[in-house]
């Protein structure tokens, strides 16, 4: 699928820093936890809960966010429609990057449970 240069610059030059706290907000208000939501960022970028503060005091953009993650192995599993867009059709790497984080945060605030959500076998 392809999404519009606009779109995908929108997305790269978004800080990480101001969409965090609604991610955070999101969980806990269907009875998620911080620390559950950094176990999921965790596993799809490879930073720690400390790495993850840098990047966000340092305010990097989503484009700096995934330009400096090592994404897991498994993150091509994560499918399905979020904001839209079907996952694994969208041909922008940033873009399809940042909507497999929203699909595991929606993920998350939806209940479902960490194994599945981690792409445990």
């Amino acid at each position: 699928m392809n999404t519009t240069d606009t779109h995908n610059q929108r997305i790269a030059k978004m800080t990480f820093a101001s969409v965090y706290p609604m991610y955070v907000a999101k969980v806990e208000k269907k009875g998620r936890t911080k620390e559950e939501l950094d176990q999921v960022i965790e596993w799809l970028t490879g930073f720690d809960r400390q790495k993850l503060q840098e990047l966000i005091d340092e305010k990097v953009t989503f484009e700096t966010f995934f330009q400096r993650a090592t994404l897991h192995p498994n993150a091509h599993l994560i499918t399905g429609m979020i904001c839209g867009y079907r996952i694994e059709e969208i041909d922008n790497t940033l873009t399809r990057q940042t909507r497999y984080l929203d699909k595991l945060v929606d993920e998350l605030s939806k209940g479902r449970k960490m194994d599945k959500i981690l792409r445990v076998a």
